[in-house]
């Protein structure tokens, strides 16, 4: 009969806690230790975002407002759309390292411990968040430095807007695990993954849905970034959100839960 002093046992739930914690340092620590890959992979949303300002502002603006060049204008319409841009290029390292993992022999090896065994993607799908909170933050630091300004916004929206980005990249992080794990190695991952960055670029991230060719427009406004984008647009700068709202969540909620069973599956289908 145990002593009522001894020390209860961890219940399941707690160890698959402190798994997951592991498994997050251990993501955090790589990314630590190789940052060039998250780097190179931030590089792309700041350099678009100074090209467009300083190289195409005052044309863009005109073209946009449709009277005089205001770069400042121009300012405020691209950044959101480069915020969620940067979630998308963030997540590609985590297909990438996911997909490192599993060809390296390092998942193979953690099925013989004695861990949880969802701990492995948790700790991927954390970190990978983390990391695309800590990168909008950069990107959204530089865009302040060039002249954006959310004086619009009240609390609440900021609150709201930082759960759409929060989201987004949860559903985004999700689907690009499922990437990796599919991927025979890094370069096939990267390469799987480029959607994730190739979608902002045919949505409203630069120029308004509406500005586009007509037979173009239905791929533009109903793909996942459109919505999401002109969400966090109305949240920052206080313009009409519609039906925008509602289609970015249904997007993020689909995303999440397709990500996660094929991810999953595909993760649990993997030999012992």
């Amino acid at each position: 009969m145990s002593s009522p002093l001894a020390p209860a046992r961890p219940t399941r739930f707690s160890l698959a806690v402190r798994d997951s914690a592991t498994m997050l340092r251990r993501n955090l620590l790589h990314a630590r230790r190789y940052p060039s890959l998250t780097l190179n992979l931030l590089l792309t949303p700041v350099m678009l975002l100074l090209l467009f300002v300083y190289v195409f502002g005052d044309t863009m603006s005109a073209g946009i407002g449709g009277g005089g060049p205001d770069r400042s204008e121009y300012i405020a319409y691209i950044v959101p759309g480069l915020l969620l841009m940067t979630i998308g290029s963030t997540t590609i390292g985590t297909a990438v390292s996911v997909s490192n993992d599993m060809t390296e022999g390092i998942i193979a090896r953690f099925r013989t411990m004695a861990i949880h065994r969802a701990s492995v993607l948790v700790g991927h799908v954390v970190g990978s968040v983390l990391q695309s909170v800590m990168s909008v933050l950069l990107v959204g630091a530089v865009g302040v430095a060039i002249g954006f300004r959310s004086t619009d916004a009240s609390v609440l929206e900021w609150l709201a807007a930082f759960g759409l980005l929060v989201l987004f990249a949860l559903s985004l992080t999700w689907i690009a695990v499922g990437m990796g794990l599919v991927s025979p190695n890094a370069e096939a991952a990267s390469n799987n993954a480029m959607p994730l960055i190739f979608l902002p670029l045919i949505s409203s991230t630069f120029v308004p849905v509406e500005a586009m060719p007509g037979w173009f427009q239905p791929v533009a406004e109903y793909q996942p970034f459109t919505p999401a984008i002109e969400t966090l647009r109305g949240l920052l700068l206080g313009t009409e959100i519609g039906h925008n709202g509602p289609l970015a969540l249904a997007w993020c909620l689909v995303l999440a839960g397709v990500g996660y069973a094929w991810s999953t599956a595909r993760f649990n289908a993997d030999p012992q």
